[in-house]
This record gives C-alpha cells, structure tokens and sequence, in this order.
C-alpha cells in the first residue's frame, strides 16, 4: 500500500462545519492528517468530526468565531497546550452577501470583510508561530474566482477575494525562508450551502450554468482533492500563487 500524503501532519480547518470546509476536512484525513476542526456552529462541527472519524483518523473540534481577536487567541492556546505544533492551517471561512453597493450598510460590509480576510490575518499571526522551524508548512487561504473576475452584487465578496489574494502572494515571500508555502485556492460556482440561493432558483441557475464551459457546478470533493495536492510533498515548489478551479469560467 502507498504511505498516505499527509500521515503525521496536523491540520486546522476554519469554516469546518459544512461546504467546502468539511469538504477538505475529509479529503486530509484521508491522505492521515489529523484534524483541527473550527467554526461557530457546534452541531454542524461534531457532524464533520463524526464523518472524519470514520476514515480512522483523529479530529478535534474547537468552536470560534475567527473574526474576533480573543477567540482566536484561545483557539491557539488550546492548540498549542493539546498539539504543541501546526503544519496546515487553512483559511475557509466566508460569507457573501449579494446586493447592490448603495444597499450595503457599514456593518455588512465589515461581516463580509472580516469573516474572510480579517480572520485570515488574525490566524495566521496566531499560528505561524507554531508552524515555524519545522523545514515544512503549508497556509491555503479560500480565495475565490471573484478575486479575478466578478458580477454585478458582488462588491464586498470580490474586494475582501482580492485583498485576501494579496495577502497570500505577500505572506508567501514573508514566509519563504521557513519552507512555508501559502497559496490561494479559488472555486467557481460549487455546489454548496453558500450558493443555494443561486441553486434553488431555476433561472438563476441556469445563468450560472450557461457561463460555466463545462456545463455543471463543482464537486466540493473537488476542491478537498486540490488541496490534498497543495498540501503534499509533491507541492513544495507551488508558492504565492491561487489555483483556478472554476469549470473554465475565468477562461473566457
């Protein structure tokens, strides 16, 4: 048998609870990373630790709000006194709210900001500490292919996608000298919970669908799989740079 990609290796997850998160969560416990599982909803975090569990590997669930400084600080002390050390961290939490700019009011604009980019900076300063020294590490941040392209109604959504696409490339150099890769992963349209506006509306979708050149939405196994290979051994020359996964759609 083949020794699993990511055997020996920690991962924290933020945004574990459901979608893509949960999606990743599985693909690395598959490839033997033990798992850190973090998000607000507690229910919806002990559903993901169960299914990880049933690939025969650990999973820890910490719930916390990642866009606030103290439980950020608490979700590191607690990792740190259990695990002693990090190898993975990534950056999945996100929200989008899809209105017109002059609909947006301040806090909304803030929640959509700071649940994606403020609690990517937030972990980060938290838990590169604990990654450093160690000849291997590896930071994904969830951009989005709104952070290349975007769509009337997405004005929050693509700024805080670019800016955390420009905390990536930054990070990367920062962190170069450590053998730290950080890379961005940005999904299309993916079939998960935060698109099923878009996919309990017929026609919606079907505009979705027409833009999409392979005719279909993501697999979030899909992305799980990508970041398996970001994670591993084989991508240690793959730094700085966000991977596309989209169908095609930027392609046009």
């Amino acid at each position: 048998m083949n020794a699993k990609m990511l055997q020996g290796r920690t991962a924290l997850i933020t945004g574990a609870s459901k979608g893509l998160g949960k999606a990743m969560a599985l693909a690395l416990a598959e490839e033997g990373a033990r798992l850190i599982l973090v998000a607000r909803n507690l229910e919806l975090l002990h559903a993901t630790a169960a299914a990880v569990r049933q690939t025969g590997t650990d999973a820890a669930v910490i719930q916390a709000d990642v866009t606030d400084e103290e439980q950020v600080a608490r979700v590191a002390q607690g990792v740190q006194e259990q695990f002693g050390k990090l190898q993975i961290l990534i950056n999945n939490a996100g929200i989008n709210l899809r209105k017109p700019v002059t609909d947006f009011t301040l806090e909304e604009w803030r929640k959509v900001m700071d649940t994606s980019l403020t609690s990517s900076f937030l972990m980060c300063r938290a838990f590169v500490p604990m990654m450093k020294g160690q000849g291997y590490g590896r930071i994904l941040n969830l951009t989005s292919t709104m952070s290349h392209v975007s769509i009337p109604g997405r004005t929050a959504y693509s700024s805080c996608k670019t800016a955390l696409l420009g905390f990536t490339r930054a990070l990367a150099l920062e962190l170069a000298p450590e053998q730290i890769t950080v890379n961005g992963i940005s999904p299309g349209p993916f079939a998960t919970e935060l698109n099923a506006v878009l996919l309990n509306d017929p026609e919606q979708n079907k505009l979705f669908l027409s833009k999409i050149p392979l005719g279909r939405w993501g697999r979030p196994e899909e992305v799980g799989q990508l970041a398996v290979y970001l994670c591993s051994d084989d991508a240690g020359f793959i730094t700085g740079t966000d991977v596309l996964i989209d169908g095609g759609w930027t392609a046009q």
